[in-house]
């Protein structure tokens, strides 16, 4: 009687799981069709946009470099808040969350990373400066690959989920720090301040634009398909515990 609860009770989660993927699938498609129409209208909108006659042809990386930055940091945020949330509610779902917001993250920080000294190159003329940005972006950078190595090299559970989201927590301080380094430095710093109203030129409003649209597109649709993933692989991973063991003879 015992074993036919337990089983009954694995198949109603395993039920619950799987919708929440497809409820995830109604968003994932069609947010893949609007990253499509987007890059090619993104694309354009960057070729045609005018050059910039101090820096050249390489300042159309603003168009890729800040929302870069912003997919980031936006990706960070969600592994502090869903942290936060997992550690309040104790759902497996946050937890998967939070995975693939530091997951994203780290991958729209890296390729901040990647784009920053190529304009660094053709402005400055060298590709990388410890200036403060820089040096807090690495530094941010560093602490959510970490938070990733945590999760591959742990052996899972309740345990390193909890200690996991406080370590993400933690870590989004380092965001408005980030943000903010500029001013805080009091304009000694290299990297070129925050833009603002009217900071952007003629013309070059609407590639911004288009670039943070775009590339926030590109985020929400990498996080809802990584945390789909996850779930998938935590109702495969009930579906095997309940499978009968032959060695055994019964169930995991």
């Amino acid at each position: 009687m015992n074993e036919e609860t337990d089983e009954s009770e694995t198949a109603i989660d395993t039920t619950r799981r799987a919708g929440v993927e497809h409820r995830l699938g109604a968003f994932i498609a069609p947010l893949g069709w609007l990253l499509v129409a987007l890059c090619a209208v993104y694309a354009w909108s960057v070729i045609d946009a005018p050059i910039d006659r101090v820096q050249g042809v390489i300042q159309k990386i603003l168009y890729v470099h800040p929302p870069l930055a912003y997919g980031a940091y936006l990706g960070f945020v969600i592994t502090g808040l869903a942290g936060l949330v997992y550690l309040w509610r104790g759902r497996e779902e946050y937890d998967r969350l939070a995975i693939a917001g530091a997951e994203v993250g780290v991958i729209f920080c890296t390729l901040m990373l990647v784009t920053g000294p190529i304009w660094a190159k053709g402005t400055w003329g060298r590709w990388w400066s410890w200036d403060a940005r820089l040096t807090l972006t690495l530094l941010l950078w560093f602490v959510y690959l970490a938070y990733l190595l945590l999760r591959s090299f742990s052996s899972g559970g309740e345990r390193t989920a909890r200690f996991a989201a406080v370590y993400g927590i933690l870590g989004v301080i380092l965001i408005p720090l980030n943000y903010y380094i500029i001013e805080i430095f009091g304009g000694r710093s290299m990297h070129p301040e925050n833009l603002e109203r009217g900071s952007l030129g003629d013309g070059m409003g609407w590639p911004f634009l288009l670039g943070n649209l775009t590339l926030f597109v590109a985020f929400a649709y990498l996080v809802l398909l990584r945390w789909q993933v996850e779930g998938m692989r935590a109702a495969e991973a009930i579906r095997h515990a309940a499978e009968p063991d032959p060695a055994r003879g019964g169930t995991l």
